[in-house]
Protein backbone atom coordinates (compact mmCIF):
# COMPACT_ATOMS: atom_id res chain seq x y z
CA UNK A 1 0.00 0.00 0.00
CA UNK A 2 1.49 3.33 -1.02
CA UNK A 3 1.87 6.46 1.08
CA UNK A 4 -0.62 8.37 -1.10
CA UNK A 5 -3.21 5.58 -0.97
CA UNK A 6 -3.10 5.57 2.84
CA UNK A 7 -3.34 9.37 2.99
CA UNK A 8 -6.37 9.32 0.65
CA UNK A 9 -8.07 6.70 2.84
CA UNK A 10 -7.64 8.96 5.87
CA UNK A 11 -8.90 12.15 4.24
CA UNK A 12 -11.87 13.85 5.87
CA UNK A 13 -13.16 14.24 9.39
CA UNK A 14 -13.49 11.27 11.75
CA UNK A 15 -16.53 9.18 10.91
CA UNK A 16 -17.49 8.35 14.50
CA UNK A 17 -16.41 8.27 18.11
CA UNK A 18 -15.86 4.64 19.06
CA UNK A 19 -15.52 2.97 22.43
CA UNK A 20 -12.65 0.58 22.95
CA UNK A 21 -15.10 -1.62 24.81
CA UNK A 22 -18.83 -1.74 25.44
CA UNK A 23 -20.67 -2.98 28.49
CA UNK A 24 -24.06 -4.65 28.62
CA UNK A 25 -25.65 -4.01 32.04
CA UNK A 26 -27.84 -6.35 34.03
CA UNK A 27 -31.54 -6.05 33.20
CA UNK A 28 -32.89 -2.75 34.51
CA UNK A 29 -29.47 -1.37 35.43
CA UNK A 30 -28.06 1.86 34.03
CA UNK A 31 -25.34 1.43 31.37
CA UNK A 32 -21.76 1.94 32.51
CA UNK A 33 -20.26 5.22 31.36
CA UNK A 34 -16.64 6.32 31.16
CA UNK A 35 -15.58 8.81 33.82
CA UNK A 36 -16.59 12.38 33.01
CA UNK A 37 -15.22 14.71 31.87
CA UNK A 38 -13.11 12.74 29.41
CA UNK A 39 -9.38 13.46 29.35
CA UNK A 40 -8.07 14.49 25.89
CA UNK A 41 -5.26 12.23 24.69
CA UNK A 42 -3.48 11.37 21.45
CA UNK A 43 -1.39 8.48 20.15
CA UNK A 44 0.75 7.97 17.10
CA UNK A 45 -0.09 4.99 14.89
CA UNK A 46 3.36 4.56 13.34
CA UNK A 47 3.57 2.76 9.99
CA UNK A 48 7.15 1.74 9.17
CA UNK A 49 8.19 1.39 5.52
CA UNK A 50 10.24 -1.84 5.53
CA UNK A 51 11.71 -3.48 2.41
CA UNK A 52 9.26 -6.37 2.67
CA UNK A 53 6.21 -4.22 3.38
CA UNK A 54 4.68 -1.86 5.91
CA UNK A 55 4.66 -2.67 9.61
CA UNK A 56 2.88 -1.14 12.61
CA UNK A 57 5.13 -0.09 15.47
CA UNK A 58 3.81 -0.81 18.97
CA UNK A 59 5.06 -0.64 22.54
CA UNK A 60 4.54 -2.78 25.61
CA UNK A 61 4.00 -0.60 28.65
CA UNK A 62 5.81 -1.31 31.90
CA UNK A 63 3.75 -3.24 34.43
CA UNK A 64 3.89 -0.64 37.22
CA UNK A 65 2.04 2.14 35.34
CA UNK A 66 -1.28 3.19 36.85
CA UNK A 67 -3.18 3.27 33.54
CA UNK A 68 -3.00 0.23 31.23
CA UNK A 69 0.16 -1.14 32.90
CA UNK A 70 1.71 -4.06 31.02
CA UNK A 71 -0.58 -3.63 28.03
CA UNK A 72 0.40 -3.22 24.39
CA UNK A 73 -0.20 0.31 23.15
CA UNK A 74 0.74 2.99 20.67
CA UNK A 75 3.12 5.70 21.89
CA UNK A 76 1.11 8.61 23.20
CA UNK A 77 -0.57 10.19 26.19
CA UNK A 78 -2.48 13.19 27.50
CA UNK A 79 -2.81 16.38 25.49
CA UNK A 80 -0.95 19.07 27.46
CA UNK A 81 -1.78 22.82 27.46
CA UNK A 82 1.41 23.57 25.52
CA UNK A 83 0.40 21.24 22.66
CA UNK A 84 -1.01 23.13 19.68
CA UNK A 85 -3.26 20.20 18.73
CA UNK A 86 -3.66 16.43 18.97
CA UNK A 87 -1.01 15.80 16.32
CA UNK A 88 1.53 17.85 18.27
CA UNK A 89 0.64 15.90 21.41
CA UNK A 90 1.05 12.53 19.68
CA UNK A 91 4.44 13.52 18.23
CA UNK A 92 5.67 14.95 21.55
CA UNK A 93 4.61 11.89 23.52
CA UNK A 94 6.18 9.60 20.92
CA UNK A 95 9.49 11.41 21.20
CA UNK A 96 9.32 11.23 25.00
CA UNK A 97 8.44 7.52 25.10
CA UNK A 98 10.51 6.01 22.29
CA UNK A 99 12.88 8.79 21.21
CA UNK A 100 11.47 9.14 17.67
CA UNK A 101 11.98 12.66 16.36
CA UNK A 102 8.84 14.42 15.04
CA UNK A 103 10.83 15.28 11.90
CA UNK A 104 11.03 11.54 11.17
CA UNK A 105 7.24 11.21 10.97
CA UNK A 106 5.25 11.92 7.80
CA UNK A 107 1.76 12.57 9.21
CA UNK A 108 -0.88 11.07 6.90
CA UNK A 109 -4.13 11.67 8.77
CA UNK A 110 -6.12 10.35 11.69
CA UNK A 111 -8.52 7.62 12.65
CA UNK A 112 -11.75 7.90 14.62
CA UNK A 113 -11.55 9.09 18.22
CA UNK A 114 -11.52 6.24 20.73
CA UNK A 115 -13.04 6.51 24.20
CA UNK A 116 -11.49 4.21 26.79
CA UNK A 117 -13.16 2.80 29.87
CA UNK A 118 -10.53 4.62 31.94
CA UNK A 119 -11.87 8.00 30.80
CA UNK A 120 -9.65 9.09 27.93
CA UNK A 121 -10.82 10.37 24.53
CA UNK A 122 -7.94 9.38 22.28
CA UNK A 123 -7.14 10.83 18.85
CA UNK A 124 -5.13 8.27 16.80
CA UNK A 125 -2.73 10.10 14.43
CA UNK A 126 -1.35 7.96 11.59
CA UNK A 127 2.23 8.62 10.50
CA UNK A 128 4.66 7.02 8.06
CA UNK A 129 8.28 6.42 9.09
CA UNK A 130 11.12 5.67 6.69
CA UNK A 131 14.21 3.86 8.01
CA UNK A 132 16.81 4.42 9.14
CA UNK A 133 15.68 5.92 12.42
CA UNK A 134 16.85 5.67 16.01
CA UNK A 135 14.63 4.70 18.93
CA UNK A 136 15.46 5.26 22.59
CA UNK A 137 12.75 3.95 24.90
CA UNK A 138 11.83 5.59 28.19
CA UNK A 139 12.45 2.63 30.51
CA UNK A 140 9.98 3.99 33.08
CA UNK A 141 7.05 3.80 30.66
CA UNK A 142 8.08 1.40 27.89
CA UNK A 143 9.13 -2.20 28.44
CA UNK A 144 9.60 -3.10 24.77
CA UNK A 145 9.17 -1.78 21.22
CA UNK A 146 8.17 -4.15 18.42
CA UNK A 147 6.54 -4.23 14.98
CA UNK A 148 3.63 -6.17 13.47
CA UNK A 149 3.23 -6.57 9.69
CA UNK A 150 0.44 -4.34 8.41
CA UNK A 151 -0.73 -7.27 6.28
CA UNK A 152 -1.47 -9.17 9.51
CA UNK A 153 -3.60 -6.28 10.79
CA UNK A 154 -5.44 -6.00 7.46
CA UNK A 155 -6.51 -9.67 7.59
CA UNK A 156 -9.92 -9.72 9.33
CA UNK A 157 -9.34 -13.37 10.23
CA UNK A 158 -6.92 -12.07 12.89
CA UNK A 159 -9.54 -9.86 14.57
CA UNK A 160 -11.32 -11.33 17.56
CA UNK A 161 -14.29 -10.08 19.57
CA UNK A 162 -14.52 -11.27 23.16
CA UNK A 163 -16.86 -10.91 26.11
CA UNK A 164 -15.92 -10.92 29.78
CA UNK A 165 -18.22 -10.92 32.81
CA UNK A 166 -17.17 -8.13 35.18
CA UNK A 167 -17.56 -8.17 39.01
CA UNK A 168 -20.30 -5.53 38.59
CA UNK A 169 -22.38 -8.06 36.66
CA UNK A 170 -21.86 -6.31 33.31
CA UNK A 171 -20.62 -8.16 30.28
CA UNK A 172 -17.73 -6.28 28.69
CA UNK A 173 -17.12 -6.71 24.93
CA UNK A 174 -13.71 -5.89 23.47
CA UNK A 175 -11.47 -6.49 20.46
CA UNK A 176 -8.31 -8.59 20.54
CA UNK A 177 -5.65 -9.25 17.91
CA UNK A 178 -3.25 -11.92 19.21
CA UNK A 179 0.13 -11.85 17.46
CA UNK A 180 2.41 -14.74 18.35
CA UNK A 181 2.88 -14.61 22.11
CA UNK A 182 1.64 -11.01 22.30
CA UNK A 183 -1.95 -10.18 23.19
CA UNK A 184 -3.12 -6.89 21.67
CA UNK A 185 -6.52 -5.95 23.06
CA UNK A 186 -8.78 -3.14 24.26
CA UNK A 187 -8.24 0.36 22.92
CA UNK A 188 -5.17 -0.57 20.87
CA UNK A 189 -6.96 -3.45 19.16
CA UNK A 190 -10.00 -1.24 18.54
CA UNK A 191 -7.82 1.38 16.85
CA UNK A 192 -6.14 -1.28 14.73
CA UNK A 193 -9.55 -2.56 13.63
CA UNK A 194 -10.45 1.04 12.77
CA UNK A 195 -7.22 1.26 10.72
CA UNK A 196 -8.30 -1.89 8.87
CA UNK A 197 -11.74 -0.35 8.23
CA UNK A 198 -10.22 2.88 6.92
CA UNK A 199 -7.74 1.19 4.59
CA UNK A 200 -10.09 -1.45 3.15
CA UNK A 201 -13.37 0.40 2.67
Amino acid sequence: MTRDAIARALVGPPKRVARSDTATPLSGAAPRLAPSPLVPAAVLVPLVQRDDGLTVLLTQRTAHLANHGGQISFPGGRVEPADTDSTAAALRETQEEIGLSPESVDVLGRLDDCITGTGFQVVPVVGLIHPPFTLVRDSFEVEEIFEVPLAFILDPANHQRHARLMPSGETRHFYAIPFGDRYIWGATAAMLVNLYEALTR
